[in-house]
C-alpha cells in the first residue's frame, strides 16, 4: 500500500496540495481524477520522488519514501511521467531494456532477457520490437514505454496521463492493458486521467482530487455521480449505469 500523510506542496509561492492524506491500496488499478491544477501530477510526483518532499510523509509498503535509497525505490516504484523525453532512433526492444538499468546497470542478463521479452508480449509489441520509436504511432508509442516500466518489474507503476494525445481506440486499447496486467500479474497501477468514463470503466477505485484536497474516494459505482461531477469539475451532467459502472454523459 502507498501511504500519504498530512502532505502539503507549494511551487512558486501557489499551494497545489493541502493536507492531503489517502492510502491506495496495494493491486489493481487506483485513478487520480481532477481539474487541472487540482493536484493530481504532482501528487503522483512527489510519491514518484521526482520532486521534493516539503512536508508530511509517504510510505510505500511501511517503508518512507523519503528516508530510502534511490536503488531500493527503483526496484519497488516504476514510473512514467507525463512528458518523457526519448531517443527518437532506438528500437522498441531497447527502449523495454532501459526498464532493466535498476537491476544490470546496463549490463542485462539472462534473466533481464526474459523480463524484457514478457514485456513485448504482455503489451503486444512482438511485431514492433525492432521497430524505431520514431516509425510507430502514438498508441503504439505509449505502450512501449509503458512496457518499459512493466519491465522494471515492481509491483507499482506510477504513470502520469498516459492517455494524452491518443485517440479513442489507441486510448482503450492502453487501458484494457493496465487492467489485464494488473489482474493477470499483480501490479498495482496508479494513474492519472483527465477522463473521468476510462477511470470509471477501467478502474478498481478512484481519488477524485479538487483545489489540492482530496474530495472523495472509492470504487467507480460509489463515487461517480452529479453530485460528484459538480463538485470537483463544477459542471452539470448525467450519470448513467452502464455494465454496473457509472457513465458520464455530456
Amino acid at each position: 500500500m502507498i501511504r500519504v500523510e498530512g502532505l502539503s506542496h507549494a511551487i512558486g509561492g501557489a499551494r497545489i496540495l493541502r493536507d492531503v492524506s489517502v492510502d491506495l491500496p496495494k493491486g489493481g488499478v487506483t485513478a487520480l481524477i481532477g481539474p487541472n491544477g487540482a493536484g493530481k501530477s504532482t501528487l503522483l510526483s512527489l510519491v514518484a520522488r521526482l520532486m521534493p518532499l516539503q512536508s508530511g510523509r509517504i510510505e510505500v509498503d511501511g517503508q518512507s519514501v523519503a528516508e530510502s535509497p534511490n536503488d531500493e525505490m527503483a526496484r519497488r516504484l516504476a514510473v512514467l511521467p507525463q512528458s518523457s523525453e526519448i531517443a527518437p532512433r532506438l528500437t522498441v526492444e531497447q527502449l523495454v531494456g532501459f526498464g532493466r538499468y535498476p537491476h544490470s546497470k546496463g549490463r542485462l542478463t539472462d534473466a533481464c532477457r526474459a523480463k524484457i521479452a514478457q514485456a513485448i508480449g504482455r503489451f503486444d509489441l512482438e511485431e514492433l520490437r525492432h521497430r524505431m520509436l520514431d516509425t510507430l504511432s502514438g498508441g503504439q508509442r505509449q505502450r512501449a514505454l509503458i512496457a518499459m516500466t512493466y519491465a522494471q518489474d515492481t509491483d507499482y507503476l506510477l504513470l502520469d496521463e498516459p492517455l494524452n494525445n491518443l485517440d479513442i481506440a489507441a486510448s482503450r486499447s492502453l487501458m484494457r492493458h493496465l487492467r489485464e496486467m494488473a489482474e493477470a500479474d499483480g501490479k498495482t497501477v496508479v494513474i492519472v486521467l483527465h477522463d473521468v468514463n476510462y477511470a470509471s470503466a477501467y478502474a478498481d477505485r478512484i481519488v477524485a482530487l479538487a483545489g489540492g484536497r482530496v474530495v472523495a474516494e472509492g470504487a467507480p459505482g460509489e463515487i461517480v455521480d452529479a453530485t460528484l461531477l459538480r463538485e470537483v469539475f463544477n459542471t452539470d451532467a448525467r450519470v448513467d449505469l452502464v455494465d454496473g459502472r457509472p457513465v458520464v454523459l455530456v
